[in-house]
């Protein structure tokens, strides 16, 4: 065929495809792979918020993923959702709280994803309390998580280094 003016037209204006621009690609990659190292850590260390001071402890083991309950000198969270007052506790009569087997029994239906369910699964609760309370505080929570189903019951500490 001869090669017309329209044919050499639409040969100069058709667009190449000549490869990707990699420079958006690979800034998508890098900041997928910041975000995955930084949320990667599976063993996280519960931090107590600055209103509870913990006891010191020696202790062996990591904590794991469970139901946090914080005692404060004025309430009880329960993950981090406050159920019911410390002085209310203090002064209520009988080792059964109610709000709190409540909000458990809440927490047990509310289950979302595996690593949710893993936690409820566990029937592990580990409690954060300030140590200016009172042990009969931490008794009636402590017997209410047990008459919710929660066997095991860990009190988080701060560790120090052990004594040789």
């Amino acid at each position: 065929m001869r090669d017309t003016r329209r044919m050499r037209r639409m040969g100069r204006n058709r667009k190449k495809i000549t490869g990707l621009n990699l420079t958006s690609l690979m800034d998508v990659f890098t900041i997928l792979v910041f975000f995955l190292l930084a949320n990667s850590g599976s063993n996280e260390v519960l931090s107590p918020p600055k209103q509870i001071k913990l006891p010191d402890s020696v202790v062996e083991s990591k904590p794991r993923e469970t139901v946090v309950i914080m005692v404060n000198p004025e309430a009880v969270l329960i993950q981090g959702e406050s159920v019911v007052g410390t002085a209310e506790l203090s002064k209520a009569k009988g080792n059964r709280v109610d709000a709190i087997s409540d909000k458990l029994a809440l927490l047990e239906q509310n289950i979302i994803g595996i690593s949710t369910r893993t936690i409820a699964d566990s029937k592990e609760i580990t409690i954060l309390a300030d140590k200016t309370i009172p042990f009969n505080v931490l008794k009636k929570i402590m017997s209410t998580c047990t008459l919710s189903g929660y066997g095991k019951i860990s009190l988080a500490v701060i560790q120090k280094a052990a004594q040789s």
